[in-house]
């Protein structure tokens, strides 16, 4: 009989070391990764859900710091110095951590990131940034904690945290326009393409820079090949047309227009025809 039970007792034994309980998890996390213009912005969190609950103001109490999200930090990290209300956040990770209110959101950056929810000893030294945000009434609930990163233009960006019916909208600035320019100073050596000049004038006309800049480098770019391509023809009348050479984009895009038939590219071939009719007026 003992020599049973040994026997039973064994195999429970490695039953239960080769067993594992696969379960899903209350707030499954998430990882979400953005570029906004050249900074790449990445968020790790957890979302739990609301499963009928009264959230703000009961489940997350109103005036008290909350974890946003669930169970370790939520991370929020930036790959070059952002503003925020005109405050400056450098680069790097941060806890995420928020105030709720009924009229207006706390937010904070804390610079230490291995929480299990929120400090055991709060350190406001530890807060690099903090901003108000005023939350808004959604529609429909939002039933798990969800935070999106959306790109306003290639200067501006949104943190959007949602649950249930609020939403909070966090706006921040990146250095696009910085980094673009350094790229072209820097770039634009002996060695630089066709495609390096094209992308520096294409770049200049779609920020509003120096337009007579852009078409320098524009046709630099053409000047570099035996046969300019239909599209950097069609920015190069665009560029012309908004310098007030109207005659000269005409010229340039009948171009365009003759290349893009031989490409059999419907969509340039349309483009450049509403633009000679657009401008011949």
């Amino acid at each position: 009989m003992k020599k049973i039970l040994l026997i039973a007792a064994f195999a429970f034994t490695v039953m239960s070391a080769g067993a594992q309980v696969t379960a899903p998890q209350a707030s499954p996390k998430s990882e979400i990764e953005q570029v906004i213009g050249l900074t790449k912005v990445e968020v790790d969190y957890a979302r739990p859900a609301k499963k009928g609950r009264l959230v703000f103001g009961d489940l997350v109490p109103y005036g008290k710091v909350w974890r946003t999200g669930a169970n370790e930090n939520t991370i929020v990290s930036f790959s070059d110095d952002i503003i925020i209300d005109g405050q400056k956040l450098p680069k790097g990770e941060y806890a995420l951590y928020t105030l709720p209110k009924a009229d207006a959101w706390e937010v904070m950056f804390y610079n230490e990131t291995k929480n299990w929810g929120l400090p055991a000893a709060w350190d406001d030294s530890k807060v690099v940034l903090r901003t108000k945000v005023t939350p808004v009434t959604l529609a429909k609930d939002v039933e798990y904690f969800t935070i999106d990163v959306n790109p306003i233009d290639a200067n501006n960006g949104e943190l959007l945290i949602k649950w249930e019916k609020t939403a909070v909208p966090l706006k921040f600035g990146v250095p696009t326009h910085e980094k673009a320019m350094n790229s072209i100073k820097t770039s634009l050596t002996e060695n630089a393409k066709a495609s390096d000049y094209y992308a520096a004038g294409q770049y200049i006309f779609q920020s509003d820079g120096d337009m007579k800049q852009a078409l320098e480098y524009i046709n630099k770019s053409i000047s570099m090949q035996p046969e300019a391509p239909f599209y950097m023809l069609r920015q190069k009348s665009l560029v012309q047309a908004k310098l007030g050479d109207k005659k000269g984009a005409i010229e340039t895009a009948k171009l365009s227009l003759k290349a893009a038939e031989q490409a059999k590219n419907d969509d340039y071939i349309k483009m450049n025809k509403d633009s000679i009719l657009q401008w011949s007026k």
